[in-house]
């Protein structure tokens, strides 16, 4: 019996240390996702340096043209240096220069550094895998589909909501990519873009808090 005990201890300790796993929440109306909220942040880059809002351990992000390009970054992103609402709605546009695909951001990091958040990418992995993950990007827990992908010089509009729920609403020129309804929501304050190798664009950041309904 005292056997027994032990062993539903150790089971109970190795649950507890599973990673919280996403549910799916219902479908919801993309429109009414894109609505609403205060403006307290943009940004179109109409300048010759990235300025002060933004910082990076990288010289591979640049401002060329009024909008921010980048290749060959390996993960070394652009940061804001704003602190990001708890219920947000974030959107810019995003371009890939190359059929490579590989538009990358990341939210709610809990400090400006790849894979301390959620990170959404765009035709990932060569444009073959559009992926919404957890604090690992290559985590077995990551949402992933096959049939969205980054268009060569197309300018895709990026949507990143969340609300009072805690579900992670990511939506694409108006439809959803994915969504992550979360048991244990990250709650970092940090956003940004991120880059592997393949050229790209991003232009057009907005950011409205949500406030509390």
């Amino acid at each position: 019996m005292r056997f027994l005990s032990i062993l539903m201890l150790l089971a109970s300790a190795l649950i507890g240390c599973e990673k919280p796993q996403p549910t799916v929440p219902r479908p919801v109306d993309p429109a009414t996702l894109l609505t609403g909220g205060e403006l307290v942040f943009s940004d179109t880059f109409e300048r010759e340096t990235l300025g002060r809002d933004w910082e990076t351990p990288s010289k591979a992000w640049k401002i060329v043209k009024g909008r921010v390009r980048v290749e060959n970054a390996q993960n070394a992103g652009l940061w804001l240096k704003r602190t990001l609402p708890n219920n947000v709605r974030i959107e810019f546009d995003a371009v890939s220069e190359s059929s490579q695909g590989d538009l990358k951001f990341e939210i709610f990091a809990e400090r400006p550094a790849h894979q301390e958040g959620y990170i959404g990418i765009l035709g990932g992995w060569k444009n073959s895998l559009t992926v919404l993950a957890r604090l690992d990007e290559h985590g077995s827990d990551r949402l992933e589909r096959t049939d969205r992908k980054a268009k060569k010089g197309k300018t895709h509009h990026f949507a990143i909501v969340r609300r009072q729920d805690a579900t992670l609403h990511w939506l694409v020129d108006g439809k959803s990519v994915h969504r992550w309804r979360d048991p244990s929501p990250l709650m970092g304050s940090h956003f940004g873009f991120n880059n592997w190798t393949a050229p790209v664009r991003f232009d057009n950041v907005k950011i409205f808090d949500l406030g509390d309904g």
